[in-house]
């Protein structure tokens, strides 16, 4: 863990106190509670968090459906770290793990196809962002070795035959959203706009 780090965490209760959550003083609070409520997974299914941060999204899951399992990807170490923590802190080290990984890069092999998959990408793109002198920070927010395209050709193809793709991202970015899934294959997409945080 880097040690800048360790002193700026807090320890937050997310779903009513059912879990609780190690993460950076700084950062955003509501879109991972958001992101993991609005995924319509069933007990015992499989779940992949692409951009896991410190696993709020996959323990959030796994608090609300018993016997699902969720894989978390991040590229941030330290992130991941804290994720893997966090899911020892809560009891659910055995369904919710965390892999450090790039999005540049193939998923690993033996990860298999997931029944659903979640992400909050970077939502800037690196040509027109202003990143934030904060390393980790900017590493979340723009995008780097892997761009929107490619963090949605990973998700879409981690899916099952059935799966389904929850997205979390900007309005301004929908049109091209929309046409990177239709490139994909995936024409039966639902949109819900979210007001302004």
């Amino acid at each position: 863990m880097i040690p800048i780090m360790e002193r700026a965490l807090t320890e937050d209760a997310l779903l009513g106190g059912r879990v609780q959550l190690l993460q950076p003083a700084r950062g955003y609070r509501v879109d991972a509670v958001l992101l993991a409520a609005a995924v319509d997974a069933a007990p015992g299914q499989r779940i992949l968090d692409l951009g896991a941060g410190v696993g709020a999204v996959g323990l959030c899951l796994a608090a609300r459906l018993p016997g699902c399992s969720v894989v978390g990807i991040e590229l941030q170490a330290a992130l991941a770290e804290l994720a893997e923590r966090n899911a020892s802190l809560n009891s659910m080290a055995d369904r919710v793990r965390t892999v450090v990984h790039d999005l540049a890069k193939p998923l690993p092999a033996d990860l298999g196809r997931f029944d659903h998959i979640v992400t909050n990408p970077p939502y800037l793109a690196a040509a027109v962002a202003d990143p934030s002198p904060n390393p980790s920070k900017a590493l979340a927010t723009v995008e780097s070795s892997a761009d929107l395209a490619r963090w949605l050709a990973v998700a879409t193809a981690a899916a099952q035959a059935a799966g389904t793709l929850l997205v979390i991202h900007r309005s301004d970015r929908l049109d091209e959203i929309l046409s990177h899934l239709g490139r994909l294959g995936w024409g039966d997409v639902t949109v819900k706009r979210l007001p302004p945080a």
